[in-house]
């Protein structure tokens, strides 16, 4: 991604995807937003090796139809263009732990493949099962070569449906799963992990429940006292923005994290898919972008 989810390896030939690059470091699982020009923002997963510090990696897969990125990552970029990025932020963290297991789904091994490299560091046992449409089209099998059978490659054409039950029906105490990938593989993990231990994240925004009639409510920003009515047919970060109140966001979708905010009074109505179940009950930040309010007023630290 370019921005925030894929990069391939410069030797993966058998690849569509061309590596972008950018000097610095940061930990496993953190992304990039990328500006690609007005209006054209998008996010990847940075995919490298996390103790290298001197580039960041990203990939980005040639997609026919897409939303514009893709296009214009392999359409109009070239080696040695420079590109905006802001970042790098981790709602995805590899978090301590003996052991790991971890599932991805196409394009979504792009940060998972670094939490690899991080696990080996750490000397934390781990075990990969990786599956796509078809061999040619998996990114970084070969680069997963070096790790031998902790590596399950199962591209979909030679075996099926990948065999989560192998992997998730008999998790050891002291194990995390990390998932990523489309939502049909994510939502199958979800309903075999054991509760507490599975780790994910979307490259598109869950459906998100029923959550009742929309309404208006007021935003009261903490910083300044103003106080900002928020329409029912309104988000959030559109009417602090219209009110004149520069807020960093991105995704506008619930996925990218980038607009999370520090809630101070009031009970959100979380409707993104980034934070986690104990985070929404916790109630300190929510996503403006596409979570509303409860009740009638919600405090902000804006």
């Amino acid at each position: 991604m370019v921005g925030r989810r894929s990069l391939a390896s410069p030797h993966d030939a058998s690849n569509e995807i061309p590596p972008l690059w950018c000097h610095t470091t940061s930990p496993a699982g953190a992304h990039i937003d990328v500006v690609l020009g007005p209006g054209l923002e998008r996010q990847y997963s940075l995919c490298g090796d996390p103790a290298d510090r001197e580039v960041w990696r990203i990939a980005v897969l040639r997609e026919a139809v897409g939303r514009g990125g893709s296009a214009y990552v392999h359409g109009e970029l070239r080696s040695g263009d420079k590109v905006r990025v802001r970042g790098p932020r981790n709602h995805f963290p590899l978090e301590p732990a003996s052991r790991y297991r971890f599932v991805a789904g196409g394009i979504g091994i792009t940060p998972i493949l670094p939490m690899l490299a991080a696990a080996e560091e750490t000397g934390a046992e781990w075990t990969l099962l990786y599956g796509g449409r078809t061999r040619h089209t998996m990114a970084f099998t070969r680069e997963l070569g070096r790790y031998g059978d902790r590596v399950t490659v199962a591209p979909e054409e030679e075996s099926g449906l990948l065999d989560l039950a192998s992997v998730l029906d008999d998790v050891p105490e002291g194990t995390l799963v990390y998932c990523c990938g489309p939502a049909p593989l994510l939502d199958a993990v979800e309903a075999r992990c054991p509760a507490g231990v599975l780790r994910l994240e979307r490259f598109r925004p869950k459906e998100a429940a029923a959550t009742g009639p929309e309404t208006e409510f007021e935003v009261v920003l903490a910083r300044s006292g103003r106080t900002v009515a928020v329409p029912p047919d309104v988000s959030v970060l559109d009417a602090v923005r219209a009110a004149g109140v520069e807020v960093l966001f991105s995704c506008t979708e619930g996925t990218c994290g980038t607009c999370e905010t520090d809630v101070v009074e009031g009970e959100p109505n979380h409707r993104d898919s980034v934070l986690t179940d104990a985070e929404r009950a916790a109630g300190e930040t929510m996503l403006i972008c596409v979570s509303r309010c409860r009740g009638r007023r919600l405090v902000l630290d804006l």
